[in-house]
């Protein structure tokens, strides 16, 4: 079911393919450079703090927050590395780049436009998504809609025993203990990790489509606008653009 819910996958720029890019960068940054009036004139604080976070962001493996960027940019904080990456989106659209910037899992990631998906899959070196079961993936789906969440509800509603489901989605890192109930016993309680959030491309739980957005799709009857607001008000991995994450 998960799998209905994204389209096309962004795949985050390969090492080596970092490494390339970033070489043309500079070629291109200095091509610029070298025909312009200004070629000897010291570059302006904010263009080199741009390609500074723009650096950052090309070499990492894993989405960082706004203030993790500034500090390792040099940015005065995480305002102004939100600001910038807009910048920086505002022109890779208008010359038409097939990479971008996107908020996700609680971060931002450099990561190659949906549209060419199945081109970049024909890499050998890309990076797969973790190979689960379909009882897995049921349940998964059950888990991002519901979280938190006890084994026994999970059961209840798949009307199985998902124990060797849990155990491949926690060693998958899809899916994370995130407290214990009230209930008689203790159970752990389940929900999403940022990797769900990462391989599946949502910025935040808030991002799963609602019910009406896949009418005709299969949602299971459990997903409903009321159970996606409910899980709105519990999102373990908010990202408030206001403030410096």
């Amino acid at each position: 079911m998960v799998r209905k819910l994204i389209g096309s996958v962004e795949h985050p720029i390969a090492m080596s393919g970092r490494l390339w890019f970033a070489i043309l960068n500079l070629l291109w940054h200095f091509m610029s450079d070298s025909t312009s009036n200004q070629s000897t004139s010291v570059e302006p604080d904010l263009k080199a703090a741009r390609r500074r976070l723009e650096a950052v962001l090309l070499m990492a493996r894993a989405p960082l927050t706004s203030r993790k960027l500034s500090q390792l940019a040099g940015l005065e904080d995480g305002t102004q590395s939100r600001t910038m990456i807009r910048d920086l989106n505002q022109h890779y659209d208008r010359l038409g780049r097939a990479f971008h910037i996107k908020r996700i899992a609680g971060g931002y990631q450099m990561l190659t436009r949906p549209q060419f998906s199945d081109w970049i899959g024909r890499l050998d070196q890309i990076p797969r998504r973790p190979k689960i079961s379909k009882s897995a993936m049921e349940t998964l789906t059950i888990i991002a809609y519901r979280q938190p969440i006890i084994k026994a509800e999970i059961e209840a509603i798949r009307g199985v025993s998902c124990g060797e489901m849990l155990r491949q989605l926690l060693e998958s890192g899809l899916v994370r203990i995130v407290g214990r109930s009230e209930n008689l016993g203790r159970p752990y309680l389940y929900g999403t990790s940022k990797q769900f959030l990462a391989t599946f491309g949502f910025a935040s739980i808030r991002e799963l489509p609602k019910a009406d957005q896949l009418a005709g799709q299969g949602l299971p009857e459990w997903a409903t606008p009321e159970q996606n607001q409910t899980i709105e008000s519990e999102d373990p991995h908010p990202l408030d653009e206001g403030s410096d994450v």
